[in-house]
């Protein structure tokens, strides 16, 4: 059981969703991001989060939108959300799904351990899929690794679906799908 006890609707209502603000602590950040990405990396998946150095979190923090879910003054998940692409590449490797005009992608996606499955994560989702549509997308798009089952089914019940792939290897040791979402 988590801290905040075992009803999820009033375990959401207890989490503040804010977005990150200049006293952002980074060294946290990236531990509490290390610590939601464990089992994933105990599969034997290197996502980049599992291991990203404190630096990376900051300029994928401050690449878009971040936002943050607070409970008692403490940061227990976050979410970088990128604005729709206006049809321009988006860095190394950018899949061509990613830039496509209206298409807005999000990312380093974390929530702590001991709060996951609690509606937090999804609390998370619903903001920046809000936020997406207010910035004019037309769809809310992501990759994760082909051999994370259990994630490509949690954005499949959110209304997901497999639009493509992507390879960022050697940065990781996977194949990932990448899902989108009508907005």
């Amino acid at each position: 059981m988590n801290k905040m006890g075992s009803d999820p609707k009033t375990q959401a209502k207890e989490v503040v969703i804010r977005p990150m603000g200049d006293d952002a602590d980074f060294v946290a950040l990236t531990a509490m991001i290390h610590r939601a990405y464990k089992q994933l990396a105990d599969m034997g998946l290197k996502y980049w989060a599992t291991h990203q150095p404190v630096e990376d979190t900051k300029k994928r923090a401050e690449g878009g939108e971040t936002w943050f879910a607070e409970h008692e003054g403490r940061v227990i998940g976050t979410v970088t959300l990128a604005p729709p692409n206006l049809g321009g590449e988006r860095g190394w490797n950018t899949p061509a799904w990613y830039s496509r005009p209206g298409v807005a992608t999000f990312g380093q996606f974390a929530v702590e351990p001991e709060f996951q499955r609690s509606g937090i994560g999804s609390r998370l989702m619903e903001h920046i899929e809000g936020r997406a549509r207010k910035l004019g997308a037309a769809e809310l798009s992501m990759d994760t690794s082909e051999h994370a089952h259990h994630l490509i089914v949690y954005y499949q019940n959110r209304g997901y679906r497999v639009v493509g792939e992507a390879d960022w290897r050697p940065k990781v040791n996977y194949k990932s799908v990448i899902l989108s979402k009508t907005l």
